[in-house]
């Protein structure tokens, strides 16, 4: 993979749109912990790069199913079941309490009870979700930066996976610490402590 196909990305200049993405990643996080049954390492908890952004991928409640999207080519958040109900939101005006209040009330419409811890995981002084209007900045550019390189990423992981025979994680990304990972096990005895809270 060549260097000039990857996206030059500024921390400096990108680092409130990051931090909202983070904050809204969260949520949607943590509605996969409340709704799915354990798995070791937490790997049920993660979301997955998709073309267009993030995802939750499939989530089942009783008769239904959903999924959370978080679109950086249309710059939306969509949520999405398998009865054919949807909601579409803007991220270009989406503070993180809209995101939290949005995302919950979107689910109760459609008849999924959900509840949420809305104090965020693994920041320091973190404001609670559903009040937190401070994180609303999302440039469009630079979310458009951020998804290339976890595509690109994602791409190199997968295939550092594949050479390895043994048990492996998925390519997947952490919402807690923001962070794209694929994990390889030698055998030896891991802890299987993850922090986390719905």
């Amino acid at each position: 993979m060549r260097k000039e196909n990857w996206p030059e990305l500024s921390f400096e200049e990108a680092k409130q749109t990051y931090e909202t993405i983070h904050l809204w990643t969260q949520i949607a996080g943590k509605v996969k912990l409340a709704k799915l049954p354990w798995i070791n390492h937490s790997w049920h908890v993660t979301l997955f790069v998709t073309p267009f952004g993030l995802t939750t991928g499939d989530i089942p409640d009783h008769d239904k199913h959903f999924q959370i999207n978080f679109d950086f080519l249309q710059h939306r958040l969509q949520i999405i079941t398998s009865n054919k109900e949807e909601k579409v939101f803007d991220l270009r005006s989406l503070s993180v309490a809209s995101c939290y209040k949005h995302t919950l009330t979107s689910l109760k419409e459609f008849g999924i009870d959900c509840k949420i811890n809305p104090i965020p995981n693994e920041m320091e002084n973190p404001i609670p979700l559903h009040l937190d209007e401070h994180h609303v900045t999302y440039d469009p550019k630079h979310a458009a930066g951020l998804h290339q390189a976890l595509l690109k990423a994602s791409e190199v992981f997968t295939k550092f996976r594949a050479e390895f025979i043994g048990k492996c994680s998925p390519v997947h990304f952490f919402w807690g610490g923001f962070d794209l990972a694929v994990t390889r096990f030698s055998g030896r005895e891991l802890s299987n402590f993850a922090g986390l809270s719905p």
